[in-house]
C-alpha cells in the first residue's frame, strides 16, 4: 500500500467516527428534546432535559420574555400507577421554570408541557411525553478514558476493514489494536461508568435487556472472532470485514436504548404532588 493510501485511510476513518460520534451525541433516549413552537408571531425554542444527576430536583426552563404566556407542568414517575401531578410553571425572569423531582439512580419520571397565551394551548414535544432518567454522576476523568477508547475502538476497527480491503501489511496488528481497545473502552471502562450511573456492573444478557451492554459484547466477540482467524488464516480478510460491518452496525444502536430503570409499578403509588 502506498503511504498515500494510509493516511487516505486515517483521514477518512477519523472522518467517518467523527460523523458517529456526532450521531450517538444526538440520539437516544437521554439526549434533551430539542425543538420550537409558534405562538402567535413569537417562535418558542426549547430544549426539554431527559437526563439528569441524583442528588437534587431538575429544572425544566422555557425561555419566553412574553409575560402573557404561562405554563402548565404535568409530572409522574414512568413505568407507575401514579396519578398525574399538574402544577403551574413560575415566572424568573424571562424564563418559565419546574422541577422535576428527584428520584433515585435509573428511576425515571415522564412529564409535559402546555403552555398557554389567550386562553389556548400550546403542547410542547408534539404533545408526546418526554421521560427523564436520574442517574449517579460519574467522574469526569472515568468518562473521558471511556469515551476516548470506545470511539478510538470504532476509529481503528474503520481502518482495519480499509486496511484489509486495500490489502495493507499491518492488518493483524491493526486488529489487536481495536480488541484492546474495544476491550478496554467496553467491558472495562463501561461497566465501571455504569456502576457509577445506576450501582450495577453489567446489566445486559443474561441479567438485562440494556442494549449498549449487549451491542459492547456482541461487537467485541466478532472482533476476537476475527483475531483468532486472522492467526490461524494469515491473510484473511472476510472476517476483519465482517466483524468491522458488525460493529458498525451495533454501533448505529442509540446509546442507553432499554438501559437501567425502575420499574415502579411494583411499589405504592407516589403521594400527590410528591
Amino acid at each position: 500500500m502506498k503511504k498515500y493510501q494510509s493516511v487516505l485511510i486515517w483521514v477518512f476513518a477519523f472522518l467517518f467516527t467523527a460523523g458517529l460520534a456526532y450521531y450517538q451525541r444526538t440520539t437516544g433516549p437521554t439526549y434533551p428534546v430539542r425543538s420550537h413552537i409558534d405562538i402567535g408571531l413569537t417562535k418558542v425554542s426549547y430544549k426539554l432535559p431527559r437526563s439528569a444527576d441524583c442528588g437534587k430536583d431538575m429544572p425544566v426552563k422555557i425561555n419566553i420574555a412574553d409575560t402573557s404566556v404561562h405554563g402548565s407542568f404535568s409530572y409522574r414517575r414512568y413505568k407507575s400507577n401514579d396519578e398525574w401531578t399538574t402544577v403551574p410553571m413560575l415566572r424568573q425572569g424571562d424564563e418559565l421554570v419546574s422541577m422535576i423531582p428527584m428520584q433515585p439512580a435509573a428511576g425515571k419520571v415522564s412529564y409535559k408541557i402546555y403552555l398557554i397565551k389567550d386562553g389556548n394551548q400550546y403542547p410542547l414535544a408534539d404533545n408526546h411525553d418526554v421521560v427523564l432518567r436520574f442517574k449517579g454522576s460519574v467522574p469526569l476523568i472515568v468518562l473521558i478514558f471511556h469515551i476516548i477508547a470506545i470511539f478510538g475502538a470504532m476509529l481503528l476497527s474503520t481502518v482495519t476493514c480499509l486496511q484489509t480491503i486495500f490489502k495493507g501489511k499491518y492488518v493483524l496488528r491493526y486488529i489487536w489494536l481495536t480488541v484492546i481497545f474495544f476491550f478496554a473502552g467496553g467491558l472495562i471502562l463501561g461497566p465501571i461508568v455504569q456502576k457509577y450511573a445506576f450501582d450495577a456492573y453489567w446489566t445486559g444478557w443474561p441479567f438485562g435487556h440494556d442494549l449498549t451492554d449487549n451491542k459492547t459484547f456482541v461487537g467485541l466477540v466478532f472482533w476476537v472472532i476475527a483475531l483468532v482467524v486472522q492467526y490461524r488464516k494469515p491473510g484473511n480478510r472476510s472476517w476483519p470485514v465482517i466483524a468491522g460491518i458488525v460493529f458498525l452496525a451495533v454501533f448505529l444502536i442509540p446509546h442507553s436504548a432499554f438501559g437501567s430503570e425502575i420499574d415502579y409499578t411494583k411499589q405504592a403509588p407516589a403521594e400527590q404532588g410528591k
